[in-house]
C-alpha cells in the first residue's frame, strides 16, 4: 500500500485543480460512495473528474454564461459534488439549498439568486418546485437526479415546467456532454482560465433564525484557503474518510464534504437519509466525523440508555472502564501524564470495554471529531472523552467559510470553542462582540448592503454578532449572542445560551428555550429526550404523555434546581413546562441545522408560557 498523499501546494489556484490533479495522480482511488441495494457504489477520483467534466460542458451547451446560479435542491449525493464542481468549471455559481425547504422558502431563493439550472432528486422536491416555477422568470432548466431520473418515475415527469423550464433527466444531462462539440471542449478550457481567486464561487443561504435568509457570498480564495487552514490545523491525509450526512447547504458540512474533500484527496460516504446514519458509521469506521451538538447528544443518549440497560457483570465492568477512561481524560485535560498505573487500568479497560463500544459506534479508526453551530453539554463531551473519542468545539459562520476558531489535539481547553485557526486573528470590541479578520472573511451579501456595511467594518473585520471573551493564550469562549440577550423587567441583562446549555444537560431533556425578555423573572421550555425516558421507564415503556407524569416532573424539578446553583441567582429558572413532543424542523421550531428558531417556538408554545408567568 502506497503512503498517504499530501494536500496540495500553494501553486494550486482553485479546487479545481486539485480535483485534476487526484485523477491524474490517483485515478483508481476512492472518492465517494453511495449506498445502492448491493452496499456501497463507489466512484474514483478518475471518474469524478470525468463527471464533472461532462456535465460542465452540458452547461455549456445549455447557455449558462459566468456568475450564472445553479441550485442544488438535493440530499447528500454524488449528483450535489458533481454539479457543484461543474458549475465552478464552467464560472458559475452553485448554490445549496435545504432539502427541507417549502415552496415559498425555495423560491424566495431561487428568485434573489435568479437560479438558471436547478438540479432536484426526489418527487416531493419536485412537486415544491413545480409550485415555485411559475413565479421564476430566470429559471431555464431543471434537472431530474436520484431516485426522481429512475425509471417509470422519470418518464411521468414531462418535458417541460409550467413558466417554460426545460426538464432533463440526469441520464440525459451526461449524454448532452457526452456529445458536445470540440469547441465546446475549448470554450470550457478558456473558461476554467478565466477563474479568478475573487470570482464569487458559491452563494450560502444563512438558515434564517431571525427574519429572511441572507445570502452570503464567498469567492474561490476564501474556500481554498479555508481549506489549506484545514488541513495544516489537522494534517488530512488521502487515506482520511468522512461520513457526509448533515444538509449541503450548511457552510460545515459543505466544506468538509466538497470543498475540503476535494482539497485532501479524502473520501466521502454519502448518507442521503440522516436516519441510517448509525448505520452507515458502523459500516464505514470514519476518521473524521462533524456533528452539530444535538447529533452527539442523540448518539450519547442512545449509549446511555444500552449501558443503562445492562445489569450484574457486564454493568459493573462498564462503569469501571468508563471511570477509568474518565481519569485518563481529565488527567490528559490538566496537561498532566498519567502515572504508569492509571495507564496500565486504563489500557486494561479500553481492551476489555472502551474499545469495543467505540467499535459498535464506528468511531474505533476515529481521529477528527468536532462538534459546532452550537454549545455543547460539559457531560456530551465527558462521556465521549471517557470513550476516548476526543470530540474539539469549533466556531464559525458562514460568513467566514466555516471555521474561524478551533480546539484540536494538543491545543484544546474545555469550555472553549479554542484558537484561531491558521492565517484568521480574532478579537473582542469593547462591546463584547467576536470580531473575526483573514482570508476566510466573506465579500458580503448578496443584493444586501446595508445588511454588508453592518456586518463588516472599514478594516474588512467580520462582526459577528456573538458575545465572546479570549484567555492570555489566545482560547475563545463564547458567552451568547447579542440578539439573543434577555432583558428582564428589572433591567438586567441575561444570555440564555448558557442556561439552556445546562438545561440540556439534564438526563431527561431533549431541547431546552430560556425564556425572560421583558419578564420579571427566567423560565423555560423543555421537551423529553426519547432514548433517556425509554431508560427511565425501563423495563415498561413510556405511557403516552410522560410530560404529566409525577415522578418525570419531579425528576426534572429536581435536576432544574441543581442547575439553578450553578447559574446567577439573575439566571435562576423559577418555572418551566415540559412540552408533549420535541421542537421540529417540520413545524419552523428548527433550522435546518437544528438550531432554535426563538421567535417561531414563542408564538407556537404562547400559552404555556403564558401559563408559567400567570402569577406574575
Amino acid at each position: 500500500m502506497s503512503s498517504p498523499e499530501p494536500a496540495g501546494s500553494a501553486s494550486e489556484s482553485t479546487l479545481l485543480d486539485r480535483l485534476a490533479h487526484h485523477a491524474r495522480e490517483r485515478p483508481e482511488a476512492l472518492a465517494f460512495a453511495e449506498p445502492s441495494q448491493d452496499g456501497w457504489r463507489q466512484t474514483s477520483w478518475a471518474d469524478y473528474a470525468a463527471g464533472v467534466d461532462r456535465v460542465a460542458k452540458a452547461w455549456l451547451e445549455l447557455g449558462l454564461e459566468p456568475g450564472d446560479a445553479v441550485a442544488l435542491y438535493a440530499v447528500n449525493r454524488p449528483e450535489w459534488a458533481i454539479s457543484c464542481f461543474a458549475a465552478l468549471a464552467v464560472r458559475g455559481v452553485p448554490i445549496g439549498v435545504y432539502q427541507t425547504a417549502s415552496a415559498e422558502q425555495l423560491a424566495y431563493v431561487l428568485d434573489h439568486a435568479e437560479v438558471r439550472v436547478v438540479v432536484v432528486d426526489d418527487a416531493e422536491r419536485f412537486e415544491r418546485l413545480c409550485r415555485a416555477a411559475p413565479t421564476l422568470p430566470s429559471l431555464r432548466v431543471v434537472v431530474a437526479a436520484g431516485p426522481l431520473a429512475d425509471g417509470s418515475a422519470a418518464e411521468e415527469l414531462g418535458t417541460t415546467l409550467e413558466g417554460g423550464a426545460r426538464l432533463l433527466s440526469w441520464q440525459e444531462l451526461q449524454a448532452l456532454g457526452e456529445a458536445a462539440a470540440a469547441e465546446v471542449r475549448a470554450r470550457l478550457d478558456a473558461r476554467r482560465q478565466e477563474i479568478a481567486g475573487s470570482d464569487l464561487a458559491t452563494l450560502i443561504y444563512t438558515s434564517g433564525t431571525t427574519g429572511a435568509p441572507k445570502a452570503v457570498m464567498l469567492d474561490h480564495d476564501n474556500l481554498l484557503n479555508t481549506c489549506r487552514a484545514g488541513q495544516t490545523l489537522h494534517g488530512l491525509r488521502s487515506d482520511d474518510s468522512l461520513v457526509s450526512y448533515l444538509p449541503l447547504a450548511h457552510i460545515a458540512e459543505q466544506m468538509m464534504s466538497v470543498h475540503m474533500a476535494v482539497y485532501a484527496g479524502y473520501s466521502v460516504w454519502w448518507t442521503p437519509a440522516p436516519e441510517h446514519l448509525a448505520d452507515h458509521l458502523r459500516a464505514v469506521r470514519p476518521t473524521v466525523f462533524f456533528g452539530v451538538p444535538r447529533v452527539w447528544e442523540r448518539i450519547a443518549s442512545a449509549l446511555r440508555s444500552r449501558l443503562g440497560s445492562a445489569s450484574g457483570l457486564r454493568r459493573a465492568m462498564a462503569d469501571r472502564a468508563l471511570d477509568a477512561g474518565r481519569r485518563t481524560a481529565r488527567t490528559l485535560d490538566a496537561n498532566e501524564a498519567p502515572g504508569w498505573l492509571p495507564r496500565l487500568r486504563h489500557r486494561l479497560w479500553d481492551r476489555l470495554v472502551l474499545g469495543k463500544i467505540r467499535r459498535a459506534l464506528g468511531f474505533d479508526r476515529l481521529r477528527i471529531a468536532a462538534s459546532g453551530a452550537a454549545p455543547i453539554g460539559r457531560d456530551v463531551l465527558d462521556l465521549f472523552a471517557s470513550l476516548g473519542v476526543r470530540v474539539h468545539e469549533v466556531y464559525g459562520l458562514s460568513e467566514c467559510c466555516g471555521p474561524a476558531t478551533w480546539n484540536r489535539d494538543g491545543a484544546a481547553r474545555l469550555g472553549t470553542v479554542g484558537p484561531a485557526i491558521p492565517s484568521v486573528e480574532v478579537s473582542i470590541a469593547d462591546d463584547g462582540e467576536v470580531l473575526v479578520s483573514g482570508p476566510n472573511v466573506f465579500r458580503g451579501y448578496f443584493r444586501n448592503p446595508a445588511a454588508t456595511a453592518e456586518a463588516l467594518d472599514a478594516e474588512g473585520r467580520l462582526h459577528t454578532g456573538d458575545l465572546g471573551a479570549l484567555d492570555a493564550a489566545g482560547f475563545l469562549t463564547i458567552t451568547g449572542r447579542k440578539k439573543d440577550l434577555m432583558i428582564t423587567s428589572g433591567g438586567k441583562n441575561i444570555a440564555p445560551a448558557a442556561i439552556e446549555q445546562h438545561l440540556a444537560g439534564i438526563d431527561l431533556v431533549g431541547d431546552a428555550l430560556a425564556i425572560g425578555d421583558g419578564r420579571r423573572h427566567v423560565a423555560a421550555l423543555l421537551t423529553l429526550d426519547e432514548e433517556a425516558l425509554a431508560a427511565f421507564y425501563a423495563p415498561n415503556s413510556p405511557p403516552a404523555s410522560p410530560e404529566r407524569d409525577p415522578r418525570v416532573l419531579a425528576e426534572v424539578s429536581r435536576a432544574v434546581e441543581t442547575v439553578n446553583e450553578r447559574l446567577a441567582r439573575v439566571e435562576a429558572v423559577r418555572a418551566f413546562r415540559l412540552l408533549p413532543r420535541r421542537f421540529s424542523i417540520d413545524t419552523g421550531e428548527l433550522t435546518p441545522t437544528l438550531k432554535p428558531r426563538r421567535a417561531r417556538i414563542e408564538e407556537v408554545w404562547a400559552s404555556e408560557i403564558a401559563a408559567m408567568y400567570a402569577d406574575d
